[in-house]
């Protein structure tokens, strides 16, 4: 069983992988990471990395590798504040959720 992923976590999940690497990191590499984890299609993070530039979170810029462009993608600044928002938001999700399942466990 998994559960729904809403946009705003995925946002805190690619802004986060995005962080992690403070020269940038390329598109595939990061759908890599996060698909890796959570049972998503490839195609839907590329909307999520456009959204996320559109709303300046992130910024992008291209670079040659092997003969062709690479789309790279660094967190802004207000990227960063966004993360610490989310990050401070789920904190305080989870430990709501986590309440339940206490007695479970």
């Amino acid at each position: 069983m998994s559960f729904p992923i809403s946009a705003a976590l995925l946002d805190a999940i690619v802004l986060s992988v995005v962080a992690q690497e403070p020269e940038g990191t390329y598109g595939y590499k990061i759908t890599q990471q996060v698909t890796h984890t959570l049972e998503l299609s490839e195609s839907t993070l590329y909307p999520v990395l456009r959204r996320l530039q559109k709303d300046q979170l992130l910024t992008v810029y291209d670079a040659p590798f092997n003969g062709r462009n690479r789309r790279y993608y660094q967190i802004t600044s207000a990227g960063r504040a966004q993360l610490a928002a989310y990050a401070q938001e789920w904190s305080r999700y989870r430990s709501s959720i986590d309440t339940f399942f206490r007695e479970v466990e």
